[in-house]
Order: C-alpha cells, then sequence, then structure tokens
C-alpha cells in the first residue's frame, strides 16, 4: 500500500503537481534506506534535494558598490592639460602684439582666417548630414496623421 501511494506521489512529482507536503514524503521516503528496488534510480535525487535544503549561505553580501575612478582616463586629461599649459604659455611669452600697420595685409590674414574656420565648419556640418535624413522620416511619418485623420472621418458618420 504504502509503494503504490510512493508510485503515484512519484508519477505526480514527474507531472509538477505535487504539493510541498507531498516533495517531503517523497524526500523522506528515499532517504530511509527501504527503497523498492525498482525504484532506487530516485534516491541519489531526492537525497540530493533533502541535503540542498538544510543548505544555507553564510556570506555577506556587499550592498554598495566602490567607486572606482578610472587612472587612465585622469592620466590623459593631465597630459592634455599640461600641453594645453605649454602651448597657451609659449604663445603669451612670443613678442608678437598681433597688430597690423597694413589695413589691407590685415584684411588678407582676416579674409585668410575666416575661410580656414569656415571649411572646418562646412566639414563638421557634412559629417551631421544624416540628421536631414531624420527630418525625412519625421515628415513621412505625418502622413500616418493624415491616415488616421481620413479613417476617423470614415468611421465617425
Amino acid at each position: 500500500m504504502v509503494l503504490n501511494n510512493i508510485e503515484k506521489l512519484l508519477e505526480k512529482y514527474e507531472n509538477g503537481e505535487t504539493s510541498l507536503k507531498e516533495e517531503q514524503v517523497l524526500k523522506n521516503y528515499f532517504s530511509s534506506g527501504n527503497v523498492a528496488p525498482h525504484l532506487e534510480m530516485y534516491t541519489p535525487m531526492f537525497t540530493y534535494f533533502l541535503k540542498n535544503q538544510q543548505e544555507q549561505f553564510t556570506k555577506d553580501v556587499p550592498l554598495k558598490t566602490k567607486m572606482k575612478l578610472n587612472f587612465r582616463w585622469i592620466s590623459v586629461a593631465a597630459v592634455v592639460l599640461i600641453m594645453l599649459g605649454f602651448y597657451f604659455g609659449a604663445s603669451l611669452r612670443s613678442d608678437e602684439l598681433g597688430t597690423y600697420d597694413d589695413p589691407e595685409l590685415a584684411f588678407n590674414d582676416f579674409s585668410k582666417s575666416m575661410e580656414m574656420i569656415s571649411k572646418k565648419l562646412n566639414k563638421g556640418t557634412s559629417a551631421v548630414g544624416y540628421l536631414n535624413e531624420v527630418n525625412k522620416g519625421t515628415s513621412t511619418l505625418g502622413y500616418l496623421n493624415e491616415i488616421e485623420n481620413t479613417t476617423s472621418i470614415i468611421f465617425k458618420k
């Protein structure tokens, strides 16, 4: 009778229909040592579950994360600051004041500078050209609003 009950519980266990009490009965039966020969294949599994149920985690779990400084980026920033200091320090020490006596020469140098700045700005804006494609996509989405308006007009009666 007990063996028949254990076989029924095993069938329920394999179908995932057992309760915790029924699973405890199975664990106790398979750990008792009086196991039927045709059910001995289940013994290691249920004894493992029984022993595993008694295990506890005893280590501390840190709740705060340690803030790590990335020293590589700090060293890169320091090198950049030093280089900028040398560059601007050298440019401030020069005796050239940047003034022109000839207005035409000053205008020509100014034109060259503005042309160089214009080229650099145009190069930067060409890299951002993909934003026009985004604008095209959003304008196409406007057509979906038109479709929604027409369907609401059709179905309102």
